[in-house]
């Protein structure tokens, strides 16, 4: 090649974008189906069972990666991130888009901040993992905006509804997403005096339960969640027909054995793909808990999208992990932002014993997904 031919291709090479220069795209990963019987996951295009293994990611403890996913050394960390999930044996990341990342005014969304979950669905996918994108999420008490606090009922679930249409748009005809989660942990019921109007739950500065009807006035719970639920169905499916849809619950079903969970009904869950169920076993209690997922359990796939040893030692944990698993189609645990070594060194929370969870967890996986394919 001449000299000045070299240059120009320097030019051409240098005015491309990195993913451009690096080679061609990352494989598609294959799209995630319920089976036909309804009862479990499979790939759409194999056939072949899935069982999703994984963690929920806000970024490093006491931080949300959105907060800073726009600077070089904040998408940086979120690199090593994922890398380190997928080397502990993940294959979904569940992520908590929050409300007030993606929606400015009643009638406007960021698109910048849109762009950037493109970029995110571009990592997952060139790190092989499925996202479990959760919506609507308000952690931080401070940033939730006036405006949206003010809105009546109707109105914010127009809101929330132009929440999931922008992020459906974006990610529409993206196999990396397994899942579109409606709302973590969302509740019907008045606050308290002392509460504030919409988000409740607070651990550690962050507000993990949200009300989708804070003023009941004797409508029944599943007449509320279905109508909820239908809206925001309606919006995603605008832009994409295919991908899961579901909503993460609390295991009610813990503090009131025998009970009926809203979200699990017959006449909310026709509307979703699967159920989302949350608990932490405990220590003392360890077969009522197996007992409390008993009523998610309704002829759909059942996947456990919180799990952790905060009360419970590892031994039971595994233990409740063995005795569910014959109902359970994923499991769902948390990373907080550090190598098991990085707690072993003192990185929060709780140092080496979240190190002996991880390892505990990446040993796990294997195992369990083995049993899932029998």
């Amino acid at each position: 090649m001449k000299p000045a031919s070299i240059g120009l291709a320097f030019i051409l090479m240098a005015s491309l974008p990195d993913a451009a220069v690096r080679g061609a795209d990352p494989p598609r990963l294959e799209r995630i189906r319920v089976s036909p019987d309804g009862r479990r996951f499979i790939l759409a295009e194999s056939g072949r069972a899935f069982l999703p293994w994984g963690f929920n990611y806000l970024g490093k403890f006491d931080h949300l990666a959105e907060d800073d996913w726009g600077t070089h050394e904040g998408w940086k960390r979120i690199e090593a991130d994922f890398r380190e999930m997928k080397r502990l044996g993940a294959n979904v990341v569940r992520w908590h888009l929050q409300f007030e990342t993606f929606v400015k005014a009643v009638d406007r969304v960021d698109a910048d901040q849109l762009g950037r979950l493109k970029r995110l669905l571009v990592l997952a996918r060139e790190t092989g993992l499925y996202l479990d994108l959760t919506g609507l999420n308000g952690f931080r008490k401070d940033r939730i905006p006036a405006w949206y606090d003010a809105l009546v009922e109707a109105d914010r679930w127009k809101c929330q509804a132009l929440f999931w249409d922008a992020v459906a748009r974006t990610c529409a005809g993206d196999s990396t997403v397994f899942c579109y989660n409606l709302m973590n942990e969302p509740v019907i019921g008045e606050p308290r005096p002392d509460e504030p109007p919409w988000v409740t739950g607070e651990l550690g500065g962050f507000y993990f339960v949200q009300r989708i009807c804070n003023k009941p006035a004797g409508r029944k719970a599943e007449d509320i969640a279905e109508s909820w639920v239908k809206s925001l169905v309606a919006a995603i499916r605008r832009h994409d027909k295919v991908t899961l849809i579901t909503v993460g619950d609390i295991a009610w079903t813990v503090i009131w054995p025998g009970g009926k969970p809203a979200f699990a009904s017959p006449q909310v869950v026709r509307h979703l793909d699967f159920v989302g169920v949350h608990i932490y076993p405990a220590t003392g209690r360890i077969d009522k808990d197996i007992a409390a997922l008993e009523p998610y359990d309704v002829g759909k796939p059942l996947v456990v999208e919180e799990i952790f040893p905060m009360t419970c030692s590892l031994a039971d944990l595994d233990r409740f992990v063995d005795a569910s698993s014959p109902r359970v189609d994923g499991w769902i645990a948390h990373f907080f932002g550090s190598t098991p070594a990085e707690h072993r060194a003192g990185a929060r929370p709780a140092g080496p014993l979240t190190a002996d969870f991880l390892e505990y967890w990446a040993a796990k996986g294997p195992k369990v997904q083995a049993g899932s394919h029998q």
